[in-house]
């Protein structure tokens, strides 16, 4: 006890190496001996956050082209790629939940210090990355709603700060509830969209199983193969910042550690939870894929960007059938797109900068407001979208569409690069039984799918990564141009895999021992008093 003494003033970017975001942290309630679905309803929420990044902006181009290029050959891609993103969510919220720790935390507590700001810097920047694509969905749908001028459409996009600052005044289980309502609308908005193109029912069923031409490299159609398609869906829909996510979002329930089957029955209900949202996000991702295929003529849409959707659902000599015409000439087609659109944008929003601060704290124990997280991302997140208007400024409006669309498509190639970091770690740690206990440790069926899952994205990733390079060279490079593209890409592959071997060397190493926990004091204050009371609490120490 300290007498006479006030409390420091907190800086704005401060030290934290608390609790995975502490001002949630099961802060809610879950009644027990309450039935099945009310339980349900409790847990329910964190799902729909980690759903979001399933069906952000990145989605959509690469699933309506990939049904206007191959019909339905390419849904089986997409129900692979959710049946293994519910694998993952399910083991990201697991660890979250066993561990009290968040997947940054559990990685820098096994890993170095040099190795954790190198982490850091990498997830920040699959981060920044897909707020491009939120960037650039948010300014054309302002575009095309408001008919915004573009700049300044971009630069509007930076005040979503302002809704971040007012949604934490609410509340986190009042965001869930706001999350989830934009789903719904964005899942109504293309199930109205579907349901009038009457789309062929048999033929979306037969493409849900894979044949040997899903992931074809030979059969051309547009300058696009099988392959290129299914990388494009896969690489916009595993995403590694919803990891990060989930392991920090699924301890907002408040749970007895004590108690085994507590953590037992959070984990089976957020696991529940997780799957419904999930499969929420494979709806409307097919539907997106239905829509390239039964709502517009076959090869019609030739400008897939989002300028080139919205114009097409309003034009008759593109639409598949006379209802969805007569439909289009009021113009809601392409209005009910571009709400789509923006709520799209909005919702991702609000995970990317949870996100940006869980990965914060865990890998560098820094912390700071969320309106500043969210201020400087989305500032740095803008330029590269001014850039690319100034520079398209004086070409034709097709061109300008262009170079937005290969702009967002070419700013997921980093999240090539950071899938393998978050994937491997979080399958190594929920393997071992002295990281989750034998009875939360997953079993031979989750390791061996697990297994299967990580090497094979990871390997699919690194397979598209040289034409992803060459995309940064136009439509059209030449041989020099793809040459280089394919040294760039060999450098950077080679990069990762060393990057890969140093991390499971670290966890490999650390497996054995869990991380140390010290005791450190925590400043109270009491203003009856005059004095701060000093508190005792836990905290996780890293390598380092």
């Amino acid at each position: 006890m300290v007498k006479d003494k006030a409390p420091k003033k907190q800086h704005l970017i401060h030290y934290a190496n608390g609790p995975s975001l502490e001002e949630i942290n099961g802060t809610i309630e879950v009644p027990k001996g309450r039935g099945f679905w009310k339980t349900l309803f409790m847990y329910s929420g964190p799902g729909a956050l980690v759903a979001v990044g399933y069906m952000d902006p990145g989605n959509w181009s690469t699933s309506i082209t990939g049904g206007q290029n191959f019909e339905y050959l390419l849904m089986s891609v997409i129900l692979m790629s959710s049946l293994i993103a519910m694998l993952l969510q399910y083991m990201a919220a697991k660890l979250g939940i066993v561990s009290q720790m968040d997947l940054a935390q559990a990685i820098r507590a096994r890993t170095s210090k040099t190795l954790g700001y190198v982490l850091w810097i990498l997830t920040e920047l699959a981060i920044m990355a897909t707020d491009i694509a939120e960037v650039i969905g948010a300014a054309i749908a302002l575009y095309l709603l408001f008919h915004i001028p573009l700049v300044y459409a971009v630069f509007i996009t930076v005040f979503d700060v302002l809704l971040l600052l007012l949604l934490t005044k609410v509340g986190f289980r009042k965001i869930e509830a706001i999350v989830v309502c934009l789903i719904l609308v964005i899942l109504f908005i293309f199930v109205y969209e579907v349901a009038l193109s009457n789309p062929d029912f048999g033929a979306i069923f037969k493409g849900l199983i894979p044949t040997g031409q899903t992931f074809s490299g030979t059969d051309h159609v547009n300058g696009s193969t099988p392959l290129t398609g299914a990388l494009g869906i896969i690489g916009a829909t595993v995403m590694p910042h919803n990891l990060y996510l989930h392991s920090a979002v699924s301890q907002t329930r408040k749970v007895d550690h004590s108690d085994q089957e507590d953590v037992a029955r959070t984990v089976r209900f957020t696991t529940w939870d997780s799957n419904i949202q999930l499969s929420f996000a494979f709806v409307v991702n097919s539907l997106l894929l239905i829509m390239g295929v039964a709502v517009f003529k076959t090869g019609a849409v030739k400008d897939p960007s989002f300028f080139g959707l919205f114009q097409a659902l309003s034009n008759s000599s593109m639409l598949s059938n006379g209802l969805l015409i007569a439909v289009a000439k009021s113009g809601i087609l392409s209005v009910l797109f571009a709400v789509a659109l923006l709520a799209s944008g909005q919702n991702s929003t609000i995970t990317g900068t949870l996100t940006g601060q869980v990965i914060m704290e865990g890998f560098i124990h820094m912390k700071m407001p969320l309106w500043l997280r969210r201020l400087v991302t989305r500032l740095i997140s803008v330029i590269p979208v001014l850039i690319c208007v100034a520079m398209t400024s004086g070409q034709t409006a097709i061109q300008q569409h262009e170079a937005l669309n290969t702009l967002m498509n070419n700013s997921q190639v980093f999240l090539a690069f950071a899938l393998p970091f978050s994937m491997l770690p979080l399958l190594m740690m929920t393997d071992n039984p002295k990281e989750m206990g034998d009875r939360f440790k997953n079993t031979m069926w989750v390791k061996i799918l697990g297994w299967i899952s990580v090497l094979g994205l990871t390997f699919l990733n690194m397979k598209g990564l040289p034409d992803n390079i060459a995309s940064f060279f136009g439509n059209n490079p030449s041989a020099s141009e793809l040459s280089l593209a394919h040294t760039i890409a060999y450098v950077i592959i080679a990069g990762i895999i060393l990057l890969l071997i140093w991390t499971i060397y670290d966890m490999w190493s650390s497996r054995n021992k869990m991380p140390k926990r010290f005791e450190t004091t925590e400043e109270h204050y009491d203003e009856s008093k005059s004095e701060i009371n000093f508190k005792v609490i836990g905290r996780y120490t890293s390598n380092g």
